[in-house]
């Protein structure tokens, strides 16, 4: 099976990285680039095949667009006459609806939707995917299994892909907000900058981790560091006065908003 990926930006880079990083032979990938130096960048690091988009069409099994989606309808016009039958097209491109590709596409094509997140750079990424019609559960398995090859992957019904935006494809920069203003604190406190740097990201990976290891509400985990009377219940009074809680729900339906209008929808 060729795994042809189209665009070759960050996270076109990413996914083909992961896949490498994850035991599939170079031989087994192409990735598109126009650019002479970018190709010659990309060969030299990865040992792997750059083409023009129809050639990666013809040479694919599994066609993966990680276009811009203002580049989407371009692309599909450039590749759907070398798109054979039994071809999976996965779109890692934002806001694009299954069957807007799939009615560029030849009939029948089975088109996965996919939103990743920056932190797969890291082997580290969050995906959620979901099937367009005539997607079939193996098929639907090759595309969950190239998302895990950087991070996680999970599979949601389409409707709810405004919703992922809103949380774990935006959610990265809410997280780096709040880090921002944690370090600040802690100059504000006299910290120096690289304490307050490396105080607030082990903190932050720990208290993640602990999440995702104890498998415990985050609710809990709160209640267990806030003694009554103390420092964490005197900060959190101050949020709540502030409406921190309230303000973050507001702001990822903004963003959820956001993405439905992006969409046309």
């Amino acid at each position: 099976m060729t795994i042809a990926i189209f665009g070759a930006g960050v996270m076109g880079e990413t996914l083909l990285s992961g896949l490498l990083r994850s035991g599939i032979s170079a031989d087994d990938v192409v990735i598109t680039e126009r650019r002479p130096e970018r190709v010659a960048e990309l060969e030299a690091r990865y040992a792997v095949r750059t083409l023009d988009n129809l050639q990666a069409a013809s040479a694919g099994d599994v066609l993966v667009l990680v276009v811009k989606p203002q580049d989407m309808v371009a692309l599909l016009e450039e590749i759907a006459p070398a798109v054979a039958p039994g071809n999976l097209v996965v779109s890692l491109a934002a806001g694009v609806p299954t069957d807007a590709i799939a009615a560029a596409l030849p009939e029948g094509t089975p088109v996965v939707r996919v939103m990743p997140n920056t932190p797969a750079l890291v082997d580290q990424g969050m995906a959620a995917l979901s099937r367009g019609a005539h997607v079939s559960d193996e098929q639907m398995e090759q595309a969950m299994a190239l998302l895990r090859s950087c991070g996680k992957a999970v599979e949601v019904p389409e409707g709810y892909q405004n919703a992922v935006t809103a949380i774990s494809g935006s959610g990265p920069a809410y997280v780096f907000y709040v880090v921002e203003a944690m370090i600040e604190a802690g100059v504000v406190l006299g910290l120096p900058r690289a304490t307050a740097t490396e105080l607030t990201v082990q903190t932050l990976y720990g208290a993640a981790t602990m999440i995702r290891e104890t498998g415990t509400h985050p609710t809990v985990l709160r209640e267990q560091v806030t003694s009554p009377g103390g420092t964490t219940a005197a900060a959190l009074r101050t949020l709540d006065d502030h409406k921190v809680r309230a303000a973050f729900v507001s702001a990822i339906e903004a963003a959820a908003h956001r993405s439905r209008e992006l969409a046309g929808g």
